[in-house]
């Protein structure tokens, strides 16, 4: 009985493991999947990027990167642009900010 148990816990993480690697966001999706993601994924999209992207301005941290996404996913059609394209707006949004305070 312990071997099968043991089969049984192998199986269930073999397809498992795959779904949740899966369920992460990544640069190069398409943007209309944000909208639809559950808010673990987005906190885990949001912290990668606002980790990488903090060195450039720290104004461009998770919480930032998470209103700005949720802004941009919401503002019109989405269907053509990826995540990159999301990211890159709101850096491009955040520069324009910095650059009217000076």
């Amino acid at each position: 009985m312990g071997r099968a148990a043991g089969i049984c816990v192998l199986t269930t993480l073999a397809l498992v493991g795959p779904s949740l690697a899966a369920a992460r966001l990544k640069m190069d999706d398409k943007a209309s999947l944000w909208p639809r993601a559950g808010a673990s994924e987005k906190i885990d999209f949001t912290n990668r990027v606002g980790k990488s992207m903090s060195t450039l301005s720290p104004d461009l941290d998770s919480n930032y990167f998470m209103r700005c996404l949720e802004e941009v996913a919401n503002i019109g059609d989405t269907k053509d642009l990826t995540m990159s394209d999301m990211v890159r707006t709101c850096v491009s949004l955040q520069g324009n900010r910095s650059g009217a305070a000076e």
